[in-house]
């Protein structure tokens, strides 16, 4: 299970978005449900990944973030060559941080 410790020491502060971001940013393919939004047979490249709070919200015991993560899409083809062709990619997920565990869930929204 993913935990966002930092995070849920920074809500409601002002602190809270930046730090919301760098825990994501820290976070690969393998944990962040990417490969769902990203074509057939092309992986992720997250070496670069980049995180955007859009919004947030304090539901009892949790708090959830709308967040948009942007990253690189390593294409796969046949006449490619040695260097696959990467182009950037872009997904909205939801974000649930359990305020008691750090406990976190990610589902992709758009």
């Amino acid at each position: 299970m993913v935990t966002l410790p930092h995070a849920v020491q920074a809500w409601q502060s002002d602190n809270f978005v930046p730090v919301l971001c760098r825990e994501i940013e820290a976070l690969r393919g393998g944990v962040l449900p990417l490969a769902e939004v990203i074509g057939e047979g092309n992986r992720v490249l997250d070496s670069d990944l980049g995180a955007t709070v859009l919004g947030v919200a304090e539901e009892e015991g949790f708090i959830q973030a709308q967040v948009g993560v942007y990253f690189a899409e390593i294409v796969s083809c046949c006449s490619c060559g040695e260097s696959p062709p990467i182009d950037e990619a872009y997904c909205e997920m939801r974000v649930v941080i359990d305020k008691a565990t750090a406990e976190t869930t990610f589902t992709i929204v758009s």
